[in-house]
């Protein structure tokens, strides 16, 4: 299967909107060592947390769906001036550091070479492979860009949205259903905070407090970790049984009435990404190709104009 997931990466050239092309041979005499090298910065992250990989894997997604990918989510905030990171949908993202950490041993590699946001987008790739999901060849050549506004963070799609706001926030982005249901199912690692859920389990609507959709045993689960006035603010739960393995368990708890966000359960209410969900559900190798074809087509969103030296502050 890794032979078939690698020829589909071979097979496709990413253009982007830049001048620039991206490319699966982009560095390699320029800075040789460099998938190596973020590699092991993200495999000794993850002995010392098991949640890096959910945390790389989101940030790149979050990165990419702002101004494409060009690591402006890494950027601080300066004065007033907020950044990214700092919008609402980003507070809870973590592991910056794991970035940090490969940049720094890339720039003694190759200085001034190599991109944040291929550093990134290489990092999730290695998230994924390294919690036992597939893996594939990045396309490189990105640029990081300049501009980093918490104000545009409006623009990811929210926990809240149904299958017609996602469907337009990921046609904005040249992605279809396929990519959407493929792209999702990156939630089988990772955490959900009550604030995400909430409006599942209290007050649905004007005449029930719970989604009906949601099976009633796990409905009352998510209401004991989540009271409806909630005050701990790491509360939540995981996205699915199997938190820190990349597989399908979360395509199957959504079609056993176990989805956590409303916009998982929005996947099942169309013909289309219903599906979709039950093909993944039946088989891992189908998610893992179709996984693979999105990430590498979601990556490739044309970014920024210019290599920093330093991830979190431009020149």
């Amino acid at each position: 299967m890794a032979a078939t997931l690698v020829s589909l990466a071979l097979s496709i050239l990413f253009i982007s909107s830049s001048v620039n092309a991206l490319s699966l041979n982009y560095y390699d005499k320029t800075c040789p060592h460099l998938e190596s090298t973020v590699t092991g910065a993200v495999k000794n992250s993850i002995v010392n947390d098991k949640t890096v990989p959910a945390a790389l894997l989101r940030m790149h997604f979050h990165d990419c769906f702002i101004r494409g990918c060009d690591a402006s989510v890494l950027l601080e905030s300066k004065g007033n001036s907020k950044a990214e990171k700092d919008g609402p949908p980003n507070i809870s993202l973590h592991a910056f550091y794991v970035i940090d950490n490969a940049k720094k041993a890339v720039e003694e590699l190759c200085p001034g070479v190599v991109s944040c946001a291929d550093i990134l987008a290489l990092a999730a790739r290695d998230a994924v492979a390294l919690s036992g999901g597939p893996t594939w060849q990045v396309p490189k050549g990105r640029k990081d860009g300049r501009i980093s506004k918490a104000t545009d963070t409006r623009q990811l799609p929210a926990p809240v949205f149904n299958i017609s706001q996602l469907q337009q926030s990921f046609s904005q982005r040249g992605l279809n259903l396929d990519d959407l249901v493929a792209l999702s199912g990156g939630h089988t690692l990772g955490f959900a905070h009550c604030s995400s859920f909430q409006n599942r389990i209290h007050d649905f609507n004007g005449s029930v407090d719970i989604d009906p959709s949601l099976k009633k045993s796990f409905a009352a689960s998510l209401r004991s970790i989540c009271p409806e006035h909630n005050k701990v603010r790491s509360a939540g739960t995981t996205m699915d049984s199997t938190t820190t393995a990349f597989d399908n368990a979360y395509y199957k708890l959504l079609l056993k009435g176990k989805s956590i966000f409303s916009s998982d359960e929005a996947l099942l209410s169309t013909p289309e990404t219903k599906e979709l969900v039950s093909k993944f559900a039946s088989s891992q190798e189908e998610f893992d190709k179709a996984f693979v074809k999105s990430m590498i087509k979601m990556s490739s969103l044309s970014g920024g104009q210019e290599i920093r030296l330093d991830c979190r502050r431009v020149r």
